[in-house]
């Protein structure tokens, strides 16, 4: 099996070097349009191997899109990364023409890899890479909702000084600061409801803390986050390759559920080795369903910037 990873900054190669440790594929191509860049980090990454135990082969690729061809799954982190006091939204214009042509290039020689978009901001680049190449809905992943989970329940473990693996507590909606909605109500530790272990007034803050959890690190880094967003976007991978039926919130494109349409956001989806396979449909309250509506219509806003 080859998977394929487009841009090596700090995200991409957080990555590639999840994927190849966890030894997910055969092969392992990490693209980039600097010259020599994914050439060292692939020696790098294979040197590590020698004392990791890996045998993925690791390939660097200059632009290359040939060294890509009959990959399974393609990870596009591709674009300009945020700086501090910058939105995921005004990275729209130019991360949208890069996205356009990296997408176009990799199904060219990769038609039917599952694609898990990266790049910011990630609803409309999800959204623009199924409407600009016209593959089918399930080929498409935005993993942005497996990011904002982990933050979550990173903030929620603070909270309440207990490991993250014991919790279920995932957000839904768009990848932004403004539009992610936390399901603080649904949240529980192995199955005791959080809301009745913190107060109301702890888990607005873990809530307000989640959905400003990437501006933060970008504050203090001066640039965006990596480790996490990597990892997320290998956990996503791995959901995918080794047909594990995980249920991990996704941005897909919607046809009714949720009560929306003709958008890519973040619901719970099963990933297995066809994409996402199946959309599942939380019992949201009346509060829950209007900021989920609030929060396509954000989405929505982004997406009419696009030029189709």
């Amino acid at each position: 099996m080859k998977i394929t990873v487009v841009g090596a900054g700090a995200v991409g190669a957080t990555c590639a070097d999840n994927i190849a440790r966890k030894e997910l594929c055969d092969e392992l191509v990490l693209l980039d349009i600097k010259e020599g860049l994914t050439d060292g980090k692939a020696m790098d990454m294979m040197q590590s191997a020698v004392l990791l135990g890996s045998d993925t082969r690791i390939i660097g690729s200059t632009n290359d899109y040939k060294k890509t061809a009959g990959s399974s799954v393609v990870v596009v982190t591709s674009g300009i990364p945020r700086k501090p006091g910058m939105t995921r939204e005004e990275l729209i214009g130019i991360n949208a023409g890069i996205v356009k042509e990296v997408t176009a290039n990799i199904l060219e020689h990769s038609p039917n890899a599952i694609i898990v978009m990266i790049s910011n901001p990630m609803d409309t680049m999800a959204y623009l890479t199924l409407k600009a190449n016209g593959v089918p809905k399930h080929q498409v992943v935005g993993m942005g909702g497996a990011l904002d989970s982990s933050r979550f329940k990173y903030f929620l473990s603070q909270a309440l000084g207990c490991s993250p693996h014991d919790l279920n507590a995932d957000v839904i909606g768009g990848h932004g600061d403004k539009t992610m909605i936390p399901l603080t109500r649904l949240a529980t530790l192995n199955s005791i409801p959080v809301s009745q272990l913190l107060s109301a007034e702890a888990l607005e803050k873990v809530k307000a803390d989640t959905m400003v959890g990437g501006a933060t690190l970008t504050r203090l880094l001066g640039t965006s986050a990596w480790y996490a967003p990597g990892s997320s976007g290998a956990a996503v991978v791995e959901a995918i390759v080794r047909d594990e039926k995980k249920v991990i919130p996704c941005s897909v494109y919607l046809e009714g559920e949720y009560g929306q349409s003709d958008i890519c956001i973040g619901v719970p989806v099963t990933l297995g080795r066809n994409g996402w396979e199946k959309i599942h449909e939380f019992p949201l309250n009346d509060e829950e369903k209007a900021a989920f509506a609030a929060s396509a219509e954000a989405v929505r806003h982004m997406n009419s910037e696009l030029k189709l």
